[in-house]
């Protein structure tokens, strides 16, 4: 029986986002960014996967050079 579910994360994409999502994770803690903002951020990148990735490589800080 085959059951898909419809909308929502699923398979390669969800990885994708996954993948991205720790990785932005990893740059924002590692940033020079002050506290709060890294606060931000965080759950920025936690709440909304997806756009909270875009957000982040646009705008967001950067690990340390």
């Amino acid at each position: 029986m085959n059951i898909t579910l419809g909308g929502g994360y699923g398979g390669l994409f969800g990885l994708l986002i996954l993948v991205g999502d720790l990785y932005a994770l990893f740059n924002i803690f590692g940033s020079n960014a002050t506290p709060g903002k890294k606060v931000v951020w965080t759950l920025l990148v936690l709440l909304l996967p997806l756009l909270g990735f875009i957000f982040w490589w646009l705008a967001g800080p950067r690990a340390k050079g």
